[in-house]
């Protein structure tokens, strides 16, 4: 109205007009939508006090799944579970939809019983990433969390293996290193200032905090006796090995990777593994 009527007090005429036809509406609805996310955010906190993650033991080369409804953990070996990525789309009258998922499941030894657990992934890629970081870590191909997830220094020695407040300090101390040596101006500066004011400084941070303490502490409580004493460190002389057949393929799958290092790794990975399948048959 400014820009069409040249005046200034039709502008502000026509926000107050609008301001007060949809205020009181605007309250019960934001209200309503703000209800509705905390229930479903309780739905999903509380979920922890019952589940059991998958545990993933690399020193003893074992998995443990907990089945839910009161039943025992079921601990498998590392080299007997399968993992898989799936994809699927579907037409609405948005567009096109698609989903991704990673799966990973194993076939209980005595029963014959398949278990598999499938977690929604927002792309191929990080689904795909996601089984990498848990087979590197059971390989022994990664030690700590920066190896994977910290590519722009946000993690100092000593924090906490999560994102927190430390986070905002760390991502602070890096923007003025960066205006510092000339890399960004001071333009992008005023936008992270300013992003941060009205994303609340660092009340999400110690929100996000306050959700980690409140999950480990009801994982701490949940954990069965039998998986705790599973999950207790072993002295190094009694770390399992891999399999002669694991190592065997894993050597190949890296000396093809070397030789064509901007080949994706998975089809390395099924490149070998289809060759040793077609051998065994």
């Amino acid at each position: 109205m400014w820009f069409i009527g040249k005046d200034i007090a039709l502008f502000y005429e026509g926000i107050d007009g609008l301001f007060n036809e949809v205020f009181t509406q605007a309250v019960v609805f934001c209200t309503l939508i703000l209800i509705l996310a905390l229930v479903i955010k309780a739905h999903y906190h509380f979920k922890f006090r019952e589940a059991v993650p998958t545990r993933f033991n690399r020193q003893r080369r074992e998995v443990a799944f907990a089945p839910g409804g009161g039943k025992p953990p079921i601990i498998v070996p590392w080299e007997s579970v399968a993992a898989w990525v799936t994809q699927a789309q579907g037409m609405t009258q948005y567009g096109v939809q698609r989903q991704y998922g990673l799966g990973i499941g194993f076939i209980e030894p005595e029963t014959g019983q398949q278990h598999f657990l499938e977690l929604s992934q927002p792309g191929m890629p990080l689904a795909l990433g996601l089984w990498e970081a848990v087979r590197a870590y059971m390989e022994y191909e990664v030690n700590t969390r920066e190896e994977l997830q910290d590519p722009h220094g946000l993690h100092r020695p000593g924090d906490p293996p999560y994102e927190g407040v430390h986070t905002f300090h760390n991502a602070r101390r890096r923007l003025h290193r960066r205006y510092r040596e000339g890399e960004i101006g001071l333009f992008k500066v005023t936008i992270w200032y300013l992003w941060h004011i009205l994303d609340l400084w660092t009340i999400p941070f110690h929100l996000a905090e306050w959700e980690i303490r409140a999950i480990q502490k009801a994982e701490r409580k949940t954990l069965p006796a039998s998986l705790d004493e599973w999950s207790q460190p072993l002295p190094e002389a009694q770390w399992a090995k891999p399999s002669e057949e694991l190592m065997r393929l894993s050597k190949e799958v890296r000396q093809r990777h070397a030789q064509q290092p901007n080949r994706p790794i998975t089809a390395i990975f099924a490149e070998v593994y289809g060759e040793e399948a077609s051998l065994s048959a």
